[in-house]
């Protein structure tokens, strides 16, 4: 675990196993994002591009998840097109280091108060242990990004999409278009320089032990 603090590390900007940021895939991702937006030059410009690349580019998905630890690749992830939270977070976090960015994958855990009946009874409440996002390194400090609701879901659930510009921290829905409460953090569990499979495929498991055997669309069960 790393501390949430300014100092940068080399781990901070390496290719590790889930990050591998030098594959044909995540380049060719990354250079199509920014291609979209212009060939932008800046970090923080560039940082942004990649984050909307993310959200609105892999569907956000979290029945028919893999548990295998070649499926937390961040290739294997774009080559699926889809994941929930923690797959879109390792996505960001291996895109914003092909740029020699800095990044970290933060996990907390939070209760999501719209969720569909069929989710509640996968999870077993409205807490979801393990929700990921990502700390980037931008204008010298840390900020905290969330990549991960796509803008059609978001939609369907009548919740405005979560937007990032680089500065100040984007973090979590705390309320739908209709004034009801979203989601609240109840713990934080830390940042890490890579993603730690074993701790958190082995948490979600014992949290929520149906969600890795469940099939089905979130997107067919919005709250309404």
């Amino acid at each position: 675990m790393i501390e949430s603090t300014a100092q940068v590390t080399d781990d901070d900007l390496r290719e590790t196993e889930f990050l591998d940021f030098t594959s044909p895939v995540v380049q060719a991702f990354t250079e199509k994002a920014l291609r979209k937006k212009g060939d932008p030059t800046g970090e923080i410009e560039r940082a942004v591009a990649l984050y909307y690349a993310v959200r609105d580019g892999l569907h956000y998905e979290v029945y028919g998840a893999d548990a295998a630890r070649g499926a937390f690749q961040a290739s294997a992830i774009i080559q699926r097109g889809m994941g929930f939270c923690v797959h879109k977070s390792i996505v960001y976090a291996a895109a914003v280091r092909a740029l020699g960015i800095p990044s970290r994958i933060v996990y907390g855990d939070v209760r999501n108060h719209l969720s569909s009946p069929r989710l509640r009874e996968l999870v077993g409440g409205d807490v979801f242990c393990f929700h990921s996002l990502v700390s980037v390194f931008l204008g010298g400090d840390w900020v905290k990004a969330t990549p991960v609701f796509n803008k059609l879901l978001c939609h369907v659930y009548r919740i405005a999409p979560l937007d990032f510009d680089g500065r100040a921290d984007s973090l979590y829905h705390p309320y739908d278009e209709e004034g009801r409460q979203h989601m609240e953090f109840l713990r934080m569990r830390g940042e890490f320089a890579d993603f730690p499979y074993e701790t958190v495929v082995a948490g979600i498991s014992q949290a929520h032990p149906l969600l890795f055997q469940s099939e089905g669309s979130l997107a067919t069960e919005a709250v309404r």
